[in-house]
């Protein structure tokens, strides 16, 4: 087994034991559960709000890139086809 296995299964071991730890008492366990819950959605309500200002600056986001990418994807594909119907033809 190469020195990189080696390390990647102790740190596993380890954080593994440590998770078992966090986790061992159930009222700490649930109050983790209900900041990382906090943490979600903060980071949705930050995530629209951004959504918003960047709409309103007349700014493309991550999602506006997505979509537009899906649509040519889609338009490439359709061209393909109608290129070998005029070819057949």
């Amino acid at each position: 087994m190469g020195l990189r296995k080696q390390l990647t299964d102790k740190a596993m071991g380890f954080s593994a034991r440590a998770m078992e730890r966090l986790f061992a008492d159930e009222k700490r366990a649930q109050r983790i559960a209900e900041v990382i819950g906090s943490v979600q959605r903060g980071k949705a309500a930050a995530d629209k709000t951004q959504t918003v200002v960047m709409h309103q600056l007349n700014f493309a986001t991550r999602a506006d890139f997505k979509d537009i990418g899906r649509s040519l994807s889609s338009l490439k594909k359709r061209i393909k086809v109608l290129d070998e119907k005029l070819n057949r033809a």
